[in-house]
């Protein structure tokens, strides 16, 4: 039964975050209330108020939640793996969309990438995005550092390790949301950690 309990949480917490996120989408960040993101999920702004403090915490913590996760699976990877391949195919599990995502699927791509771009630009979210950001970065390398048998404490190659697959992620959801023509997540993700796990070699001139 604890187990059912902590997975039933899990899964409220996370469709709280996406409906946090989906609605700031569509309608901007000042003009949605935490009784509008509970009541999207079918819970009490009370409810809401026992997983997140604000709904900049909210909305961070998908981010957050996916990136830990990451560390997580790392660790359940094939210890014989090459570490690159472990690490591709660690992050690209744990982005794949939920089943939240497929409930309340989001608005066409047009309108949620302009939408997203507005929400990620908001001041008041940006200081959750950092510190979700540091808290996975931080997970991460203690992972690659378990892998590779360093020490995260003295030793730089995992906290560069962690820190090229964040800044990979992040390059990815950049160029995502200014591609024209559009290209999906599911490509570019995998695009990029490929590329750093080559070695970044120059492109071939077009």
């Amino acid at each position: 039964m604890s187990g059912l309990r902590e997975r039933k949480k899990a899964e409220t917490r996370a469709a709280l975050s996406w409906a946090a996120i989906r609605l700031t989408v569509v309608r901007g960040f000042d003009n949605v209330l935490v009784e509008d993101i509970a009541q999207a999920v079918g819970v009490s702004p009370r409810t809401f108020n026992n997983y997140f403090s604000s709904k900049a915490e909210a909305i961070a913590f998908r981010h957050l939640d996916r990136s830990r996760r990451v560390a997580e699976a790392l660790r359940r990877r094939p210890a014989d793996e090459p570490l690159w391949s472990a690490l591709i195919a660690a992050t690209l599990t744990r982005f794949a969309p939920g089943p939240e995502v497929a409930e309340s699927p989001p608005s066409p791509h047009t309108e949620w990438v302009e939408g997203l771009a507005v929400m990620l630009a908001e001041p008041a979210l940006q200081g959750e995005m950092l510190r979700a950001g540091a808290i996975a970065e931080a997970d991460l390398a203690a992972a690659v550092a378990e892998r590779t048998g360093t020490d995260p404490d003295r030793d730089l190659y995992p906290h560069l390790v962690a820190a090229s697959v964040t800044a990979a992620v992040n390059a990815a959801i950049r160029h995502y949301l200014r591609a024209d023509p559009p290209v999906s997540m599911q490509r570019l993700l995998p695009d990029a950690l490929a590329q750093l796990a080559a070695g970044l070699p120059a492109p071939t001139p077009r």
